[in-house]
């Protein structure tokens, strides 16, 4: 089974999305970033879709879903990367994602998030860290 891997770099999580997503995948990927929010006390998760090409609505409430369980667990979301035909899919299909930022590529994106956090906010540790593929 495919995994998609969660990558620590210092308060954030970055998860660059290269292979197309079905249902079971999704929900993998949907909990268990959630758990590695909760888990490591980050304050940002970044979610790249610059592979994805085709989206459906599940997958638009997975995106959703994972931003608003973000943000209870105090960590805000940015997608980066969307396509200019997933963006008109999502809009047709009612799906506005709210409390999901975007921004158009991973330092953008990364650039925003700092932003959103505040400056109070100091990264706690330099290294990138890798956790690797999240088993199930």
């Amino acid at each position: 089974m495919d995994k998609i891997p969660i990558l620590r770099m210092g308060n954030f999580l970055l998860v660059t999305i290269q292979v197309d997503l079905y249902d079971r995948l999704a929900l993998n990927l949907e909990a268990d970033l959630v758990q590695m929010v909760n888990k490591t006390s980050a304050k940002g998760v970044l979610i790249d879709i610059s592979a994805v090409s085709i989206v459906d609505s599940f997958m638009g409430r997975i995106i959703g879903n994972i931003a608003s369980m973000s943000k209870i667990l105090d960590a805000e979301t940015v997608v980066v990367g969307m396509q200019p035909a997933v963006a008109i899919t999502l809009i047709e299909l009612g799906l506005p994602l709210k409390g999901v930022h975007t921004a158009l590529d991973v330092e953008k994106g990364m650039a925003l998030l700092k932003g959103m956090i505040g400056p109070d906010f100091e990264d706690t540790e330099e290294e990138t860290q890798e956790d690797g593929p999240i088993a199930e």
